[in-house]
């Protein structure tokens, strides 16, 4: 590591001006000379490559780390064998679910059509039949 020197002037230690507080800090600290910067930019250039193969190597870990032996291998199968059976499962709940519903819905709507059907059909009837004897009336 790097050890860069600063100098504060005494000037500044006895600094009682008017300005506001917040002016008087960012005055007061001195701005990072150029090998800090360049020491700064050095350590981040190395710790996100490392950080990032670490990060990497956890997930790899954490994939892998069910199937170390044969039992947990069997274990965790097991384990998605029974997750998936359950979602199956539920899927066919709910499919059978809406194609009930939807079949219900289909079938109340047959009747309510058929109704107004056999009502229309029944109303058509009278009037001919209406009609028809209002006919016959008129011929005799």
């Amino acid at each position: 590591m790097i050890q860069v020197a600063t100098s504060t002037s005494s000037s500044k230690a006895g600094n009682t001006s008017s300005k506001p507080k917040s002016q008087a800090k960012s005055a007061a600290a001195p701005a990072p000379s150029r090998a800090e910067q360049a020491r700064a930019a050095a350590e981040s250039a190395v710790d996100v490559p490392v950080g990032a193969v670490l990060e990497a190597s956890d997930r790899v870990v954490e994939l892998v780390e069910p199937f170390t032996g044969r039992g947990a291998a069997r274990k965790q199968l097991r384990s998605y064998r029974t997750q998936l059976r359950r979602t199956v499962r539920r899927s066919e709940r709910r499919g059978a679910k809406a194609r009930h519903k939807t079949t219900s819905e289909a079938r109340r709507r047959q009747r309510s059509v058929r109704k107004v059907v056999e009502d229309r059909t029944s109303r058509a009837q009278g009037l001919v039949d209406q009609v028809t004897e209002q006919l016959a009336s008129l011929r005799a």
